[in-house]
């Protein structure tokens, strides 16, 4: 991928949302990226940034042990604006005064904007904002100016227009803030002077032409799950070098019903590509024979597929490329607890010492899961798989209660299949972040015709959600519920009741193990 033009850094100091944040520049066609509060000062001068936002963080200020940083980065006549800790933490580099506050302001607070000519506030009205803090502002460093306040919270935002500083105590980032949009949009365009020219058809153009000159006639192997990420990498891929490539699809027997057939035909119909499907069923369901702990088929099943995967990979290795699917998301360092440390995600496992490639290539590194889509969309990849529901690693391995055989694949791959099709032809699928079925570890006694039945109990389960770390429960109506139970009752076999889920997370998880 080319340089990008113009960009804004999101400097995250362990806030909850601070891929929110870039999100929501990114939402304005402004390149934004994440980089932890340990990165240099040196680093953040060469990369030319338009602007720079700090995000929150669960920390006081005053207490030394929390992050900090560098003093000097409010002097190099970059723009920056303070969320919530970022706020403070402003205060706090100008000599301003920071102390707890005898009211502690979390949710929808009421705010009035004191100065109604801000170019932050600018067409912002007093408003409802999101709250999130003990700390508040008591004493505004000198130079800045209170530009709102609450009821609790004397200073909501404060800034000095002179140095282009700014600041807000709330949270402009997440949707319950009405006017939280219009405030990012003033800070990227009004006070950054970004120009919003970064756009999904361009970054397409420029990562092609980059993929060729970077793997000219060398081969490349791709690790093909058959879901979004690993798919658009591949079509991307394959519009770069075409059958130079090769995707390596493992099916393990775990996936939704006929998945493994959709995944190949897909990609060998619409891509110019070698494409090897390794079926390994058996062998999978063999080493699961017995185990019924959760956890113990993860591992079994990880290892398996690892194991499986790697062995493919190593009679298709000859020099060239490995490429992998990996997103943004997965390569963020996060500033919570040891900065240095990198969630290792499905897609950063290193591989074994024996291959070898001359370079890893992750065409979506740059990329959020809804920016992944929009790629996909534009590359033609067909709707069901761009907007694929999410999936566990394990498959279907999480979603059997107790062993798993042969048996209870087909059983839930059958009532999987009826919840989908009915929650697509009911129109109400996009109003759903998630939805699958459950094969509980429970037999019930049932009456179909005039014969007692004892067979199994499906759970079906269905989620709303803006981050899957928290969930609710969706309220699908019942005569909907009425259809889905109807017919996984009276076609797939072995089954004879149905139950819906209506545990939030928290308590629960969205997967059952």
């Amino acid at each position: 991928m080319d340089a990008v033009n113009e960009k804004i850094l999101v400097l995250d100091f362990g806030g909850q949302y601070n891929q929110l944040i870039a999100r929501r520049v990114r939402d304005n066609n402004v390149y934004a990226e994440i980089k932890p509060y340990t990165v240099s000062l040196d680093e953040i001068k060469s990369e030319n940034y338009k602007g720079i936002i700090f995000t929150g963080g669960p920390n006081s200020v005053y207490d030394m042990s929390s992050p900090h940083y560098d003093k000097e980065i409010l002097n190099l006549g970059i723009p920056v604006l303070g969320i919530c800790y970022g706020c403070q933490l402003i205060c706090w580099m100008r000599d301003g005064k920071v102390e707890t506050s005898d009211t502690r302001e979390y949710g929808k607070i009421d705010m009035t904007v004191d100065k109604k000519d801000s170019v932050l506030f600018k067409n912002v009205p007093d408003s409802i904002v999101w709250m999130s803090h003990t700390d508040k502002i008591v004493e505004v460093p000198e130079g800045f100016e209170v530009t709102a306040h609450s009821e609790h919270c004397p200073v909501a935002a404060m800034e000095n227009v002179k140095e282009n500083i700014y600041a807000v105590q709330f949270h402009p980032e997440v949707t319950h803030c009405e006017y939280g949009d219009k405030i990012l949009y003033n800070f990227i365009f009004n006070i950054c002077k970004c120009s919003g020219n970064w756009k999904m058809e361009g970054f397409i153009e420029n990562t092609v032409k980059a993929l060729r000159d970077k793997i000219g006639g060398k081969k490349v192997v791709l690790g093909l799950s058959g879901g979004v990420d690993s798919s658009v990498a591949a079509a991307l891929l394959s519009k770069a070098v075409g059958n130079q490539l090769t995707c390596v699809f493992v099916d393990q027997g775990l996936m939704r019903k006929d998945e493994g057939d959709f995944v190949e035909e897909t990609f060998t119909k619409l891509f110019d590509m070698n494409f090897v499907r390794v079926n390994c069923a058996d062998e999978f369901i063999s080493k699961l024979k017995g185990v019924i702990d959760p956890e113990d088929k993860r591992k079994i099943i990880g290892t398996e597929f690892y194991n499986v995967f790697w062995n493919k990979i190593r009679e298709e290795a000859d020099g060239g490329f490995f490429a992998q699917g990996t997103i943004y998301p997965d390569c963020i360092e996060s500033g919570k607890g040891d900065a240095d440390k990198i969630k290792t995600h499905h897609n950063k496992v290193k591989m074994p010492d024996d291959i070898k490639f001359d370079d890893v290539i992750e065409p979506l590194a740059d990329l959020f899961k809804d920016e992944v889509r929009k790629v996909g969309e534009l590359l033609g990849i067909p709707k069901e798989l761009v907007w694929r529901q999410p999936f566990p690693g394990p498959g279907l391995g999480v979603r059997i209660i107790g062993e798993i055989t042969p048996e209870k694949i087909r059983i839930l791959q059958e009532a999987d299949a009826v919840f989908r099709d009915e929650i697509k032809k009911s129109g109400i699928e996009n109003e759903l972040s998630q939805f699958f079925a459950v094969l509980t570890d429970v037999k019930t006694v049932g009456v179909m015709g005039d014969h007692r039945t004892y067979d199994n109990l499906i759970a079906i389960r269905a989620v709303t959600t803006d981050d899957f770390m928290t969930a609710d429960f969706a309220r699908i109506p019942y005569d909907i519920l009425a259809r889905v139970s109807n017919r996984i009752i009276n076609e797939c076999d072995g089954v004879n009741r149905v139950v819906y889920d209506i545990t939030s997370k928290p308590p629960g998880t969205v997967e059952w193990a």
